[in-house]
């Protein structure tokens, strides 16, 4: 069943090339297509498209299908071009005629876009729940470790005094960052696009404030031509808060992978949790931490491929959108998931202790070295020339005693400033 069929039918290979896997993908906007139905039907009933008796019939054969959703048993079968046209075979067939008059003032382009504001909506919920989640086991872990020092660095050189408490905190307050652009797409997808229809509205005298409270969205996108442009930037707005996400996990997953190799050995996880070797019997590979680096990297490579996809693109609804709904919903699956596994391995990490004894870090306290100078009345310069004489000549004996008191520091980590932050944003 097509939506637009006219009597006539398309050429096999031209119905499976532009149907794609949309009966696929659209199962997961299934229960968004019957809320935007329901939603659609009550409004009709408000204008007398739909009697009363009509619109019972409609509303309970669409929860007759939502059951079907819920349950696992609704399929799109290849008769069918996608979800739209499924569920309103599966109404017509259970109530008959008034089940024809469901699509009366809408199109596919805002019916999907419908389902697609409504299914991000959702999902970026979950996304920031998985978020927070991992925001406190970090927050945890910063404050169980926060005198465990390791080295800092620059260039990947031992640089300055670090902590595994300031580490942990700067990817939890990292997160925050995160969720700021989770909230903007969150705005974004809270907009109501229903009854712009193929992108120039209708005719018919419909409600659209009436439906967009039903749905409980925000707003609507007002500018009919505004609303069907939104198909890609939703994505595209997505895609950038889910990159942003992907970037400081991905940025954590190397730092792990680093700090668990043995020149490092900073922390480890438990031998269950790593993987091994197939010829050297010693190895305890960081695999979860290294695919979650390239997971992560994928999301990130996202909007640009949207970008591609939808650049130079006139206004007006085109084909190429339909290639983004694939990408756009393994992305939400993957970040979901990343978050998931992410949190579970901290929750098991082993954190080294006393693994800057090494005399290798030494010099990192040569800062520390210079500051007592100048608090004794040197100035910086000639503090700075003279540890740097001293370390040259191999004459360097730090003191490693660590003494960081402002904000956001070894000493001060403000963990209580970066919870607060992280409650307003959420």
């Amino acid at each position: 069943m097509k939506l637009w069929d006219k009597g006539y039918t398309t050429n096999n290979i031209v119905d499976k090339f532009t149907t794609g896997k949309d009966r696929i993908l659209d199962l997961k906007l299934a229960k968004h297509d019957v809320t935007g139905s329901v939603a659609h039907a009550k409004m009709l009933h408000s204008i007398d498209i739909l009697s009363e008796e009509e619109l019972a019939a409609v509303l309970k054969g669409l929860s007759e299908i939502q059951k079907t959703i819920d349950d696992g048993t609704f399929t799109i079968e290849e008769t069918f071009e996608d979800v739209h046209s499924k569920i309103e075979f599966e109404l017509v067939k259970k109530i008959g005629e008034a089940g024809k008059k469901i699509h009366t003032a809408r199109s596919r382009n805002d019916q999907v876009l419908v389902d697609l504001h409504l299914y991000t909506k959702e999902e970026i919920v979950e996304i920031k729940k998985g978020v927070k989640k991992l925001f406190e086991t970090l927050m945890g872990l910063s404050e169980e470790h926060q005198s465990v020092l390791i080295p800092g660095y620059t260039h990947l050189q031992v640089a300055m005094p670090s902590s595994f408490g300031l580490w942990f905190a700067a990817y939890a307050e990292s997160l925050i960052d995160d969720l700021v652009l989770l909230n903007a797409a969150y705005k974004i997808s809270d907009q109501n696009p229903l009854g712009s229809a193929a992108g120039y509205g209708s005719s018919f005298p419909i409600n659209r404030t009436m439906t967009t409270k039903l749905m409980d969205f925000e707003t609507m996108k007002y500018n009919v031509v505004a609303a069907q442009m939104s198909r890609g930037r939703l994505e595209k707005t997505t895609a950038f808060a889910m990159a942003s996400v992907a970037g400081t996990l991905s940025k954590l997953a190397s730092d792990v992978c680093l700090y668990m190799s043995q020149n490092f050995n900073f922390l480890g996880f438990p031998k269950e949790l790593t993987t091994g070797s197939s010829i050297m019997p010693h190895k305890q590979n960081p695999d979860v931490f290294e695919l979650l680096r390239a997971k992560s990297n994928k999301i990130q490579n996202l909007p640009a491929e949207i970008t591609m996809i939808t650049n130079n693109l006139t206004s007006g609804y085109h084909r190429d959108f339909q290639l983004l709904k694939e990408n756009h919903m393994e992305a939400i699956d993957t970040l979901k998931d990343n978050l998931e596994v992410c949190n579970f391995m901290l929750q098991h990490v082993i954190v080294k202790e006393n693994c800057v004894d090494n005399a290798i870090y030494d010099y990192m306290y040569s800062v520390e070295e210079v500051n007592k100078l100048v608090m004794s009345g040197m100035t910086f310069r000639d503090a700075y020339k003279k540890l740097g004489t001293e370390i040259f000549a191999g004459d360097f004996h730090p003191d490693k005693k660590v003494d960081h008191t402002h904000e956001g520091s070894i000493g001060n980590l403000c963990l209580k400033e970066i919870k607060n932050k992280f409650d307003v944003n959420y």
